[in-house]
């Protein structure tokens, strides 16, 4: 049998990897407990279930053609202890513990890239009627639904997984090809294709030169670059709940879509957490967010490997009224969907599919470094379904995704929506933002003053 080869994004993923910046996401679940063992049992459920789920039983390993590919294989000394793990205040049923602080080291060490690259960590929770799991994914092995499908499959028994509407709004129909490249998807066989090829490359190159360098980026979105051979490096994880219907609240009186509501939230925030901090306020156009887009097809299975694409939006940090900030979004926003998920400086991920193997392996650290010359912060949404999670009778009560940090970016923030709650989940580098539960405040901050402003 073949072996089942890395797709190039996936390979990209598994190369730009380096000790200091994992290349994983992670999700930090909040559930119910129904006595001081609901942890140490459910930590025996995930390793139980675990070993008969195929799709955490795989490793990658190098492969000797195409030079510098990777693939998937079975790992034959699969051991569940080595990917489920139960702290010792969960197992003893501690409580008042905020599981975000021990997330934070845990998000900054690597996965272990001989095995099967994912964990599952037990965490006492916030009180003592609860407890935390989080969950590590590398990105190689799942984008944001495809870690989720995994993760599902650890539950209690559900009805078949299906992404939950997107919020980012209602999808828009893809835009006719225009200009050449139409003309020459006309040419034949794998010439066309060859050709068509090369052209979305240099669009989206030509693309990324327009959206102009890093300038003017706010010194608290920058990390101190690791030093070479540095090891791990550190990490404070924040989760913040909103009200949903807060949300539509206030995109019902000033339009756009919940996503759009949610990225000027994050805009107006992280102008409050500036000023907070004594921080000047940037000018012009503002920092540059990568808006991760999903290329699955609408009510397709999520699948492994990763399917994306993004969007690159400028931030109105400049502007000080909320309701022009979330306009200025809307506007970026719809001129990104109106060009497509594939064109524009934000779909620098589908240039993946244009590199050798090879180069993917000599080029991975480049890679890496070349981040900060693409954006300033990550900014991702990941759809939930409308079901309730249990695990052995532990209800899911909150869910904060996390996503990982591009090497000199100090923060990343992704959000999902659950049981009618927003979850903010924030990651950052915790020598660079030693304030990000700040950051958090000024979110809920932000949300308070919005409604205000829109009652």
């Amino acid at each position: 049998m073949s072996p089942e080869h890395l797709s190039p994004l996936d390979l990209a993923f598994w190369r730009i990897e380096s000790a200091a910046h994992p290349m994983h996401l992670g999700a930090l679940a909040v559930l119910s407990a129904d006595g001081p063992d609901a942890a140490a049992r459910a930590a025996a459920l995930l390793a139980e279930r675990c070993a008969g789920l195929p799709g955490l039983r795989r490793r990658i390993h190098d492969v000797l053609l195409p030079v510098g590919a990777a693939a998937w294989s079975p790992d034959p000394d699969f051991d569940p202890a080595r990917h489920v793990f139960l702290t010792d205040a969960a197992a003893a049923g501690a409580g008042a513990v905020d599981p975000r602080a021990a997330a934070g080291p845990l998000m900054a060490r690597p996965l272990d890239r001989t095995r099967p690259p994912w964990e599952a960590h037990v965490l006492a929770g916030p009180g003592p009627d609860s407890f935390a799991v989080l969950f590590k994914f590398h990105h190689a092995l799942a984008d944001g639904l495809g870690a989720l499908a995994l993760a599902a499959g650890l539950f209690d028994r559900q009805p078949p997984f299906a992404p939950g509407p997107a919020v980012r709004g209602p999808a828009r129909p893809v835009p006719a090809p225009r200009g050449p490249g139409a003309a020459l998807r006309r040419l034949p066989g794998v010439f066309a294709s060859r050709v068509h090829d090369l052209g979305q490359a240099l669009e989206i190159g030509a693309a990324v030169a327009r959206a102009g360098l890093p300038l003017g980026v706010p010194d608290a979105l920058v990390a101190a670059e690791p030093g070479p051979g540095a090891g791990a490096g550190s990490r404070s994880v924040a989760g913040l709940a909103l009200d949903l219907d807060e949300v539509n609240l206030i995109r019902k009186a000033a339009g756009g879509t919940v996503n759009d509501v949610l990225i000027a939230l994050v805009a107006g925030a992280l102008r409050r957490w500036l000023a907070e901090r004594g921080d000047p306020l940037p000018r012009g156009a503002g920092p540059r967010a990568l808006i991760p887009v999903s290329r699955r097809r609408p009510g397709a299975a999520p699948g492994a490997g990763n399917r994306l694409s993004g969007y690159l939006l400028r931030l109105p940090l400049a502007e000080d009224d909320p309701l022009r900030r979330l306009y200025a979004v809307r506007a970026g926003m719809d001129r990104n969907k109106e060009a497509g998920p594939a064109r524009g400086a934000g779909a620098v991920a589908l240039l993946a599919d244009h590199v050798h193997p090879l180069g993917h392996r000599l080029g991975g650290p480049l890679v890496a470094q070349a981040a900060r010359l693409l954006y300033d912060i990550l900014v991702t949404s990941v759809p939930l379904p409308g079901l309730t999670f249990t695990l052995g009778g532990s209800t899911v009560r909150e869910v904060y995704p996390l996503a990982p940090l591009a090497r000199g970016q100090s923060l990343a923030i992704a959000v999902s929506t659950y049981k009618g709650t927003v979850h903010y989940g924030l990651v950052a580098d915790a020598a660079a933002v030693p304030d990000l539960a700040a950051l958090a405040g000024a979110l809920r901050a932000e949300l308070d003053a919005f409604v205000r402003e829109v009652s």
